[in-house]
């Protein structure tokens, strides 16, 4: 899919709908639909390098197991975007190359040199497999059959019940269960038929691949995403200034190859405790520079737990991804019980002039101080409106919705005539009456129109975007006259 900006000194070549924003022209919005979230993660089990679904706690938990040790972040990532009001997480799995999964030999009854006959494996790589444990025995009620009890822990997860005497049963009952969601069986010879009895006996050798992935395994998965459709994205709690900048570059490239994505990163949680703790945020905000990238300075606290402003940034990005785009992450209300960090107001001045996302709590409760990206210095063709994660979002989904309508309705459908433009204009002022109806945009003064400045090439179409985008009400003046 082609599109992103176009200048009349590098015009593009491949066929697409391109829209280039100047300060006074904007047009045309999604309504308000809650968005998606991307997020690298760690974890001890789950597919490795794939992208994985999530719209509930307990899919992640299932998905990627809620144990948080030895570098684990899935969990915790993609809880915080769901909890920030996203209606999906796109998750993708991170390994060093070095994930296996554990496995357990089960013998059969051969009295002196026991075969092993069959082999058990997690069905994904990770130490969460070696967390299960297996019992075969004789099934209670039908002594022709034997029972695979499989436990993670304490807990029974699935009873595999086959006909004792064939290998290939039991093979078949684990591999044939459509509930069976922990391990495959594979069949190493016929033995005698039987299977010995055995209790509790563990599987081993499971390796999750955290602890050597590098910021490598990162940027590749950058690439990975760019064939995904979401609205934020954000890493899962790290904080290296090298993936940052990383991060940056890749961000700043897809935005202008039309691609949406609005990024949230931040810092560790010395950072945010640090006594200069505001100068190390204001910092990372000036490196930077993007109205495409938010910058989260200060940690909460969830329950008993604290977590860094890197961790929060998944929470920022569903906060973002999940509203209406109406709506302002200016003073959202958070469900965190404090911030790590309470920023005193010259310094939560200081944040919102350096293009820091701030928490704070006001006495009452925890929320977001004002919704403002990392643009410190304007570009060509930008104003202040651009330093507001709302402008970016309505832009961002101008650029969605009409790219999406132009490639299915338009190029290369409807003959370059005038008759064809004036149905392509009169279908993007419909759209844009719709918008003024949802109050996205002020509902007198828009328009659309072909713009015969510029000399066009016969499958080529100019056209002028006239709009005012709103805005929420974020200051309130008044003047009391005491007498």
């Amino acid at each position: 899919m082609a599109g992103g900006n176009w200048s009349t000194t590098d015009m593009p070549v491949l066929p697409g709908f391109y829209l280039a924003f100047r300060s006074a022209a904007a047009a045309a919005i999604v309504p308000g639909a809650r968005g998606v979230v991307a997020v690298p993660v760690r974890a001890h089990w789950g597919p490795v390098g794939q992208f994985v679904e999530l719209t509930s706690e307990g899919q992640i938990a299932e998905t990627f197991s809620d144990v948080e040790t030895g570098g684990a972040t899935a969990y915790t990532t993609a809880r915080l975007a769901l909890l920030g009001g996203a209606s999906k997480v796109l998750a993708y799995r991170l390994s060093d190359g070095t994930d296996a999964a554990a496995s357990l030999t089960l013998a059969d009854t051969t009295a002196d040199t026991p075969v092993g006959v069959l082999k058990l494996a997690g069905k994904m790589t990770g130490e969460r497999g070696n967390g299960f444990k297996v019992t075969v025995q004789a099934n209670a009620a039908d002594s022709a059959q034997t029972d695979i009890k499989l436990y993670e822990g304490t807990t029974l997860l699935r009873t595999f019940t086959f006909a004792s005497g064939t290998v290939q049963a039991a093979a078949d009952a684990i591999n044939g269960d459509a509930a069976n969601k922990w391990i495959v069986s594979t069949k190493l010879s016929d033995g005698n038929g039987s299977l010995a009895a055995v209790a509790s006996a563990a599987l081993t050798g499971g390796f999750s691949g955290i602890e050597s992935v590098d910021n490598g395994d990162y940027v590749a998965a950058f690439d990975a995403f760019e064939t995904q459709e979401f609205n934020a994205f954000a890493l899962d709690g790290v904080t290296d200034p090298a993936l940052n900048a990383s991060a940056l570059a890749w961000i700043s490239r897809i935005r202008s190859e039309g691609k949406g994505v609005i990024a949230v990163l931040g810092g560790s949680s010395a950072d945010d405790k640090a006594a200069d703790a505001v100068s190390k945020a204001a910092a990372r905000s000036a490196g930077f520079n993007s109205e495409g990238v938010v910058n989260v300075g200060v940690g909460a606290k969830l329950g008993d737990v604290e977590y860094s402003s890197a961790q929060l940034s998944a929470y920022v990005a569903g906060l973002i991804a999940g509203q209406a785009l109406s709506e302002s992450t200016t003073y959202a209300p958070a469900p965190f019980a404090d911030v790590t960090r309470r920023w005193t107001r010259s310094e939560q001045e200081q944040a919102v002039r350096g293009g820091v996302f701030l928490f704070v709590h006001d006495g009452r409760q925890v929320k977001a101080l004002r919704g403002v990206n990392t643009l410190v210095s304007l570009g060509q063709n930008q104003n202040s409106a651009w330093k507001k994660i709302r402008t970016i979002r309505v832009m961002d989904a101008i650029n969605a919705d009409l790219q999406r309508t132009a490639e299915d309705s338009y190029i290369g459908k409807v003959n370059n005539t005038a008759e064809g433009r004036l149905a392509l204009i009169g279908a993007c002022k419909q759209y844009l009456q719709t918008l003024a109806q949802s109050g996205v945009i002020e509902a007198d003064g828009f328009d659309v129109a072909e713009d015969t400045s510029i000399v066009a090439e016969p499958d080529q179409v100019f056209l002028k975007w006239q709009a005012r985008l709103t805005d929420v009400v974020e200051q309130i003046f008044g003047t009391f006259i005491v007498q």
